[in-house]
């Protein structure tokens, strides 16, 4: 693979020619529909076939909701080790609350390409957020995290998950040990019977970080009591925040950096964005509202605006601004310059590998980009 920056005057035509490749390739892994406009700045994955390149084995894992296109399930499966299905709630009394969709449909799916389905827990409450409360009341009780304990095992054999996902967000500072000691019971019950636990870790820089996303997330117990992490390290730049890279490269090194020294490299997962966001300026805290949107999307509107793509060298993230009615906007997203970066980091610090939050939008070139460097588990 090759990754090229698209200059003033190129066209698809002339970069195939440039590699030897055809614009049939290029369009195909690139996701550039016909008339196959680019914009400047745009950075092209090229496929110049097999390499000869040390690669080692890694995971790959994604996260998905059932409502994921049939389509687009298909075209990722190919390259992952595992499909996290997002996700199942659970009540304080520790009964389980299925997806609103069914999960049956990718489960099956995913056992047909050979990927393990994950079942995701987490405590969202009826208005879709993470219930710190409902996280409380559980892990007091001993007959509620046996009755949760339960009701996982049992699904797991009916559905045909292979794994749990534990992913508890803003978890009370008072229940931090409790939540530790909730994994480890989980990890025992669970590992007895075949199956593996891994757990989400919010973004910390050091041990004692101050904040309602970090203090109930013990690191280094965490480390233990599961099978294997994800390091959530994106959402710097976020919906309700000021406009700013979702996984600047110097933050996501931070908290690798921090990790390692409670986790063993062996253990850890990077979270990987696959999504950017449109923000309309200027930022009024408590106002703004960034818009969500795909990495390839994010390059359309460039295009459709006639702007050019630049690429901050310090976060080593894509960005461009553009007008629309009047009001400047600024979009930071992903593309195959800042993923390379982030793949870097597997191989620098010996990671497992990498979970992609989420795989509902196709970006083919990430995954082509993957498979290039490494052996996918």
């Amino acid at each position: 693979m090759q990754i090229y920056v698209v200059q003033p005057g190129d066209s698809l035509d002339r970069i195939a020619g440039l590699y030897g490749t055809t614009i049939a390739e290029l369009s195909y892994a690139n996701q550039i529909p016909y008339p196959y406009q680019l914009a400047v700045g745009q950075a092209l994955l090229v496929p110049i076939g097999e390499g000869d390149v040390d690669r080692r084995i890694v995971s790959a894992n994604g996260y998905a909701y059932p409502f994921i296109s049939p389509w687009v399930l298909e075209q990722t499966l190919p390259y992952l080790t595992s499909l996290f299905v997002f996700s199942y709630g659970f009540t304080t009394e520790g009964q389980l609350i299925p997806p609103d969709v069914s999960e049956d449909w990718m489960i099956a799916e995913a056992l047909d390409f050979s990927v393990s389905p994950i079942l995701v827990l987490t405590p969202l409450g009826a208005d879709g957020r993470f219930n710190n409360n409902l996280i409380h009341e559980v892990l007091i009780s001993e007959t509620a995290m046996e009755t949760l304990i339960s009701n996982l095992l049992q699904t797991m054999e009916e559905k045909g998950f292979q794994g749990v996902d534990v992913d508890f967000e803003y978890i009370l500072a008072e229940d931090r040990d409790r939540f530790t000691s909730f994994v480890a019971e989980l990890r025992k019950r669970m590992n007895a019977a075949g199956y593996v636990v891994s757990v989400a870790l919010a973004p910390k820089t050091s041990a004692d970080q101050p904040g309602l996303l970090y203090e109930g997330k013990d690191y280094g117990g965490l480390g233990a009591a599961a099978n294997e992490v994800l390091l959530m390290a994106y959402e710097w730049g976020y919906t309700y925040g000021p406009a700013m890279a979702v996984a600047p490269l110097n933050k996501v090194r931070q908290v690798i950096e921090y990790a390692l020294t409670e986790i063993p490299s062996e253990k850890i997962n990077l979270g990987i964005p696959n999504y950017g966001y449109d923000w309309t300026l200027p930022y009024v805290r408590g106002e703004s509202r960034a818009v969500t949107i795909g990495n390839v999307e994010a390059v359309q509107i460039a295009i459709g605006r006639d702007v050019p793509i630049l690429f901050d060298e310090t976060a080593q993230s894509p960005f461009f601004r553009y007008v629309s009615e009047g009001r400047e906007h600024e979009v930071w997203f992903e593309d195959v310059r800042s993923l390379q970066a982030k793949y870097n980091l597997l191989n620098e610090y010996d990671l497992k590998g990498i979970g992609v939050w989420q795989i509902m939008r196709l970006f083919r070139a990430m995954w082509l980009l993957y498979a290039g460097l490494f052996y996918v588990e």
